[in-house]
């Protein structure tokens, strides 16, 4: 019996290796999220896909896993380290300038999607204990696969990210909840919730004073024997041991491991402990997508699919318009309030846990909480689809709202600085002039890069700039300068050669990739060329000799005199004698050598 254990549990071991060899690269060359092929792959090797047949083909035992449960562990642990690192990400000062968001748009959307579920099932004919119970079920949503596809630095991110950490908050009281309402329920159920509460809260008291003072003395003692094995065994012991102390009291192993994260958040250590997490994380979460996929039954979903397919859609459009309109209400973007919405209306693998916990209370019968597992998995499974429409209606809104080039031509044409490519580079230089009270407008042929833009508040408009007619649109003539940033050599010569030919008097000041790219660029009539080698350079050395104790305004200086002895060399290779004649100059005109 060892053996057969042994040898069964190396064969899922296999499988769940090979899926993860195959998926992730075949998935990521036609950049589409591994997220579906492990769902995929779920399906495909579990008991309802290929292992329903090991009986006549026994060869099929090498490639399927038949025995979900045997791998759920893997899967539990998958979702807890995703917890551990979202809490690396944040701190708690950023969750304390995030608590409107939390306990407002968080609680109103888990409670009035949970009731309009809730009331349409009891109106079907669910009692309304059991209705209300599969009502907040079915409006948790799933932070394994929301917060890897939205992050947390985003708006729709931001927002997501809100709403999960109040649903992952309210799992224990729902199921106290149910409980309490069970059939013949007395008292146990609230009094054993007002225990769980105070219980869990000594226990977060706890982990936090010991977190702040023990903490930074092990992750020490493992980075002064720089050893990888012992930094990494220190932090499985600390997500380990946090999510069994919160689990011990009847709290979520999660809430554990995000507050771990959390306490090593404030650490110097947090960025070392990320890294070496980070691929545990990734198969582990792949583990439990694969169990997500294995519960899904394609026979079943065949036989039942019209009842099936209206209960997806209607929990989805539920949650899509409360959630979009909370957002929205709360002064979100349309795109942002629509991608968010579309992201967070399938249901949870939380879901799973709840509908498990109202058939163990009587509220729901067995049928009943079968068939909400079903749309449960269809929906898990459709929720990288659902990103991607989110997407893609954030981007139709926003470019329906006319926002991407209503700034073209909305601000006054003079008095403003037009910015050629909206990437790092070009984000950059608009926050200078944000900072120093200049308007400008940034032009990119990148949809999404200036409907992100627009919603993080830059002033951004969409255009492709290798059209002429898109150039004669922005009035160059009664700009005050041109910046070019975006990274096509090519591009931007010819750019610089059309405008200087209309406009000889305007400043312009591109990127350059080198100093031959930057000679060309001085050929074509730009004002100022700054290739990036030269000013990386600059960088490096002025932060050496700072360092070096050399005082700072002997530094800057040579610094000055450097750049400016390369831009004369530059200017002379391109065909410059003298520096351009501009409207923001007094230096003589322009003259080509040989003029």
């Amino acid at each position: 019996m060892a053996g057969e254990i042994e040898y069964k549990s190396v064969s899922d071991a296999l499988v769940i290796l090979g899926a993860a060899g195959i998926v992730i690269p075949a998935f990521n060359r036609f950049r589409i999220t591994p997220i579906i092929g492990f769902i995929l792959v779920g399906i495909l090797v579990g008991p309802a896909g290929l292992g329903s047949l090991v009986d006549r083909a026994p060869w099929l035992q090498y490639v399927t896993i038949t025995d979900a449960e045997a791998i759920k562990p893997f899967a539990d642990f998958g979702i807890i380290l995703l917890l551990f690192s979202i809490g690396l990400e944040l701190s708690f000062k950023r969750l304390w300038m995030m608590r409107k968001l939390v306990f407002g748009v968080g609680a109103a959307e888990l409670l009035i999607a949970g009731f309009i579920i809730g009331t349409a099932l009891y109106l079907m004919g669910q009692p309304w204990a059991g209705a209300m119970g599969l009502g907040l079920a079915l409006a948790l949503s799933s932070t394994a696969l929301v917060l890897p596809m939205a992050g947390t630095s985003s708006p729709v991110g931001r927002a997501a990210l809100a709403m999960l950490l109040f649903e992952d908050m309210a799992i224990v009281p729902i199921i106290f909840i149910l409980g309490a309402l069970a059939p013949y329920a007395e008292s146990e159920g609230l009094e054993g919730l007002a225990t769980t509460l105070w219980e869990g809260a000594l226990v977060i008291i706890v982990m936090l004073v010991l977190g702040r003072f023990l903490l930074p003395r092990l992750f020490a003692q493992a980075a002064r024997t720089k050893s990888p094995e012992l930094f990494l065994a220190a932090s499985l012991l600390v997500v380990i041991a946090s999510a069994l102390a919160t689990a011990a009291v009847g709290l979520s192993p999660i809430v554990g491991a995000l507050l771990a994260g959390l306490i090593i958040a404030e650490t110097d250590y947090h960025g070392e402990v990320e890294s070496i997490i980070e691929p545990f994380k990734g198969l582990a979460l792949g583990i439990f997508l694969i169990t997500v996929g294995m519960s899904v039954d394609l026979k079943v979903i065949a036989q039942n699919w019209v009842s099936l397919t209206l209960a997806v859609v209607g929990v989805v459009v539920v949650k899509t318009l409360v959630t979009g309109l909370l957002l929205r209400f709360s002064g979100a973007g349309k795109g942002t309030s629509a991608e968010a919405g579309l992201l967070m209306s399938s249901p949870s693998e939380t879901t799973l846990i709840v509908l498990a916990s109202a058939s163990a209370a009587g509220l729901i019968g067995a049928s009943t909480a079968q068939f909400w597992q079903i749309v449960t998995a269809i929906g898990l499974t459709i929720t990288p689809l659902l990103a991607r429409v989110g997407h893609d209606v954030a981007r139709w809104l926003d470019m329906k709202s006319n926002e991407q080039t209503a700034g073209i031509n909305d601000v006054e044409d003079a008095h403003r600085t037009v910015i050629f490519g909206f990437g790092r580079v070009g984000m950059l230089v608009a926050d200078m002039l944000k900072e120093h009270g200049q308007p400008y407008i940034a032009i990119d042929s990148d949809i999404d890069t200036i409907a992100t833009a627009r919603r993080n508040g830059y002033h951004a408009g969409y255009g492709d700039i290798s059209r002429p007619g898109m150039v004669d649109r922005l009035k160059l003539g009664h700009a005050r300068a041109l910046v070019i940033t975006m990274d096509e050599p090519v591009l931007a010569a010819q750019i610089v050669k059309r405008v200087r030919g209309w406009v000889p008097d305007l400043p312009i000041i591109s990127r350059a990739r080198d100093s031959d790219h930057a000679a060309e660029l001085y050929r074509m009539g730009v004002s100022v060329a700054v290739p990036e080698t030269l000013e990386s350079s600059l960088q490096l050395s002025e932060a050496l000799l700072v360092d070096l104790g050399i005082a700072m305004g002997p530094v800057i200086a040579s610094v000055h005199e450097k750049r400016d002895e390369f831009r004369r060399k530059i200017m002379e290779e391109g065909g410059l004698t003298e520096k351009p004649s501009l409207k923001s100059h007094h230096d003589s005109d322009l003259k080509p050598k040989g003029g």
